[in-house]
């Protein structure tokens, strides 16, 4: 029976994989910052951190395949630092645990933000272009990419790496509200007048990342990265989406050029008097602005990935949020 670890295994995306691994028969052992969930029977979980070098060692003990999922989403921290420190070094130990113990196929599980100004071109998958550190729009997609580095160097000298990148799930169990359903979440809420600035969101079904993450692991070619997405749509569809179904709000939309110095306003203040997440990010903004409509081609091709619609999970993530039944949001017309 294959054995196989799921970093961060207790989060949005990674408590979905688990799901989907123990349902193929497969033994998972989860090593998490956060504790076990109530319903932990058939799973192995460890509570601790991918910076504890000894611990991480220690789990991979047995371990046939790891999916490395555990990381601090968000572009936002009282310390940014720690963006660094959690995504970049804890990579850098869970690789190396993995490479000591003979680990047999190692899944890394990045994010689309990387991709943000890579443009589309013919033929050529958006995945496959050579990026770097230092094009990165701030300290969540630096300390990303630069973990994404390390496991496409590790994958050049010779160890199985695959890397998935997953765009924006939304879907159940979201309980700690990660960016795409605090996005969500945020125009749900607040006065009656929203500013927004409008961009191409790829959303997908958690479950379907899920699916795909595992897809990688199975088909995935050595040192490749593969885009696991669903639909794009232009965040005003959503925002349409959300009025249609009762929403009172007024939605208007505003330049790049305002709306970055807005975030840089917002983000001072949290920096500096409120210490809490602002409700916008200047790194945020920055990816919006430059957001193209990335392809799930080589994923369909290589993985045989096939994501379902996402307007029903949408349709039923807006009906949690406002706390109404599913029936009261409408189809998009």
């Amino acid at each position: 029976m294959t054995r196989a670890l799921v970093t961060g295994g207790c989060g949005f995306i990674g408590q979905h994989v688990v799901s989907e691994l123990v349902a193929r028969g497969r033994q998972v052992r989860v090593l998490d910052v956060l504790p076990a969930p109530r319903n932990a029977a058939m799973v192995d979980y460890i509570q601790g951190s991918v910076l504890d070098r000894g611990l991480v060692h220690d789990v991979m003990g047995g371990v046939d395949e790891v999916y490395h999922l555990a990381g601090l989403p968000g572009m936002w921290k009282p310390d940014r630092a720690d963006f660094h420190a959690v995504n970049f070094t804890g990579t850098e130990n869970i690789l190396a645990a993995a490479r000591q113990r003979g680990v047999a196929r190692f899944l890394h599980c990045s994010t689309e933000s990387i991709l943000f100004r890579v443009p589309q071109q013919g033929d050529a998958d958006a995945e496959d272009a050579a990026l770097q550190a230092d094009d990165m729009p701030g300290p969540y997609t630096r300390s990303k990419m630069l973990a994404d580095q390390l496991a496409l160097q590790a994958a050049a000298a010779g160890f199985p790496v695959i890397v998935g990148c997953p765009t924006m799930p939304i879907g159940p169990h979201d309980h700690n509200l990660t960016p795409p359903t605090a996005m969500l979440q945020h125009f749900l809420g607040g006065g009656p007048l929203q500013m927004y600035l409008d961009f191409i969101v790829n959303l997908v079904d958690v479950r379907d990342v899920a699916a795909g993450l595992i897809l990688a692991m199975e088909k995935g070619r050595v040192g490749h990265r593969y885009i696991l997405g669903g639909d794009c749509i232009p965040l005003k569809q959503v925002l349409a989406l959300m009025a249609a179904s009762g929403c009172r709000k007024l939605f208007v939309p505003v330049p790049g050029a305002f709306a970055e110095l807005a975030a840089r306003m917002i983000e001072f203040v949290s920096d500096h008097v409120t210490g809490t997440a602002p409700a916008a990010t200047v790194e945020g903004v920055r990816i919006a602005r430059s957001a193209t409509a990335l392809s799930i081609e080589k994923a369909r091709r290589e993985l045989g990935y096939m994501p379902r619609s996402v307007e029903p999970v949408l349709r039923e993530t807006i009906a949690h949020l406002m706390g109404v039944p599913v029936s009261r949001i409408l189809r998009h017309a």
